[in-house]
């Protein structure tokens, strides 16, 4: 069994962020620090396309060469099929009990992202998503803030 720490948007915009402020700069230490003690930190796909669009946006290309460099450097999750498939009972489920997590036309990136740790899960490996805000996440499989999550 490995264990997964996967990166939501806030997290993944911090460590490739120019940013130089103190929780950058401390979200940077601490993705070297589970990286050190032998966790497999993954950039998940849809995590990805949302940091990169806004990047994209505004015309920072340092900050979609630093997701490109982090993807290379420790890895990443496709969004595939059977991640859909999950994805779209997470999100169903989630409006018939009156809990959505996102409105009913948009895309809803974090079903998405529970349904490809659902999957890592499935498949018998530990996993945890690390997120600025754990409200939706949680409501389908683990996450935590970023920094409660050590190696």
């Amino acid at each position: 069994m490995k264990r997964f720490v996967l990166l939501d948007s806030g997290p993944l915009g911090l460590v490739t962020g120019p940013s130089k402020s103190v929780e950058a700069n401390a979200c940077r230490t601490w993705l070297e620090n589970l990286l050190t003690g032998g966790i497999h930190v993954r950039v998940p796909d849809i995590t990805d396309y949302e940091v990169r669009r806004e990047l994209l946006r505004a015309r920072r290309m340092n900050g979609v060469q630093q997701i490109d460099a982090l993807r290379a450097r420790i890895g990443y999750l496709t969004i595939t099929t059977e991640t859909l498939l999950l994805a779209s009972e997470f999100w169903a489920q989630l409006r018939q009990q009156g809990k959505p997590t996102a409105a009913s036309d948009a895309l809803d990136g974090d079903v998405i992202l529970a349904a490809q740790a659902a999957l890592l899960i499935g498949a018998g490996h530990s996993v945890v998503i690390a997120t600025t805000n754990v409200g939706h996440l949680t409501r389908m499989v683990p996450a935590d803030i970023w920094q409660n999550i050590i190696a």
